[in-house]
């Protein structure tokens, strides 16, 4: 189904209203729908955000002819797809570019981390580029919010999970929950450390003196006196809440997603390939979740910027308080990357799931062209690389070029809104479908168009 449970737009009524005089009668026009729904690639997404921005010159997008102060230190390396090169610090990702798309071309004009955040993280701009940016009702819901309002999971699942931090530049970066869809649509959200020995889920776990069936009669009883003080006819908040507490409650009772959260199931080899860092373990935690039918997984590769350490933080990486770039991405970014991306793309491929699960990586921007004067990178929206794989988009492709120094799109320029439409298109979602903000008012879940020619 293509948004089964939602309400029909003005535009589709409309054009309802016109099917008898167009001479579309109900059997044709269950047929168009079902063509619609075939063309779904996607059954999952797993979304990689690299908080902080990574160079697209120091990863996926080098300029080793361009003039000392624009080229780095690092050098670019031939990959398993003739003619696309990519960082030599990355061999491991190097050999399975045949299974990925990169965007060359993706750009905006948000400069401030929130903002641009705000930006990668809805597919919607923000209305200001400010770092004082605040979260706030009137701005977009996540993707995973919309897919589970949309298109939910059904069988118990949760449809959209988040870990393992609330990301944060100062105050919380906007677009990490449901906003105005409501909360019954945030994402089941973990901040416990998939590689601690002791990884467990609070949100899913009762106290040994409270059984589920107490629980169950509780939250009858809850139900009676909400009913009772009109609560639930008053406040959207408390619906909200009242809807994620019954969702909580049915995860509570599933064998299912007990299982999907156990990482102990996952053989000590393939939990070492990952990596037994934060990062390494939460990609393994995104194939077990799509593989037990969640449909969205948001990882974030830091709760912070970062920008200084070489064993925490983003790709924040200035260069500031005498700390250069390069030492802090060939410890820690690049090695972290070229350890988990590959075995994630291989491990989902050897199991038959890459062609039905589409993998995002990306960052909120790139880097300057232009080298600071700490023989670093600031930031830089108007033209960055994101890597696509699997779920319908093509293999060992490059889609857009930016100008010789990877400082603005060349050809083929795409922007968050355009990415965010190819990944409701892949999932079978039409992207101007509407839905409805505090206010009442239509908005299209994506402002953008897909990018067809990604698509397989």
């Amino acid at each position: 189904m293509i948004y089964r449970h939602a309400p029909l737009t003005r535009r589709q009524l409309l054009s309802l209203g016109g099917c008898g005089f167009l001479g579309l009668n109900m059997p044709r026009l269950l047929a168009a729908e079902n063509s619609q729904a075939s063309r779904t690639r996607a059954k999952s997404v797993i979304f990689l955000y690299q908080f902080g921005g990574p160079s697209q010159l120091d990863m996926f997008d080098m300029k080793p002819q361009a003039p000392e102060g624009i080229r780095g230190p690092l050098r670019p390396a031939a990959t398993n797809v003739p003619g696309i090169s990519i960082c030599d610090q990355l061999p491991r990702v190097a050999r399975v570019i045949d299974k990925v798309t990169l965007v060359r071309s993706v750009h905006h004009t948000m400069k401030n981390h929130n903002s641009a955040s705000y930006y990668a993280l809805t597919g919607h701009a923000p209305p200001l580029d400010d770092i004082r940016l605040r979260d706030s009702l009137d701005l977009f819901p996540a993707y995973g919010s919309v897919v589970d309002r949309l298109a939910p999971v059904a069988d118990g699942m949760p449809t959209f999970v988040a870990y393992p931090y609330v990301l944060r530049d100062g105050a919380i970066t906007p677009g990490q929950h449901a906003s105005f869809l409501g909360k019954a649509h945030d994402p089941l959200l973990i901040t416990e450390d998939p590689n601690g020995e002791s990884f467990r889920l609070p949100e899913l776990s009762l106290p040994q003196n409270l059984p589920l069936e107490r629980l169950e009669n509780r939250r009858e009883l809850q139900k009676l006196v909400d009913r009772q003080s009109r609560l639930l006819e008053t406040s959207a908040a408390a619906r909200g809440l009242d809807a994620y507490y019954d969702k909580v409650l049915s995860m509570l009772n599933s064998p299912r997603v007990s299982r999907a959260f156990d990482l102990s199931a996952e053989p000590a080899n393939l939990r070492e390939q990952y990596g037994r860092h934060t990062y390494g373990q939460s990609c393994l935690l995104a194939r077990r979740l799509i593989e037990s039918g969640v449909k969205f997984v948001n990882v974030y590769f830091s709760d912070s910027i970062g920008g200084q350490s070489t064993t925490s933080g983003g790709w924040d990486t200035h260069g500031f308080n005498d700390t250069r770039m390069y030492p802090i991405i060939e410890k820690r970014h690049l090695p972290i990357t070229d350890q988990t991306l590959p075995t994630l793309l291989t491990d989902l491929d050897r199991r038959g799931l890459l062609d039905e699960t589409l993998v995002v990586w990306m960052g909120e921007f790139g880097r300057t062209p232009k080298l600071n004067q700490n023989i670093s990178r600031d930031h830089w929206p108007q033209c960055y690389t994101v890597l696509l794989a699997g779920g319908g988009v093509k293999r060992g492709y490059v889609h857009g070029s930016s100008d010789k120094h990877a400082a603005f799109p060349d050809r083929d320029p795409v922007r968050p809104d355009d990415l965010a439409a190819t990944m409701f298109y892949l999932l079978g979602i039409d992207p101007q479908t509407e839905v409805y903000d505090t206010a009442n008012r239509p908005l299209v879940i994506a402002a953008g168009n897909p990018v067809m020619d990604l698509v397989a």
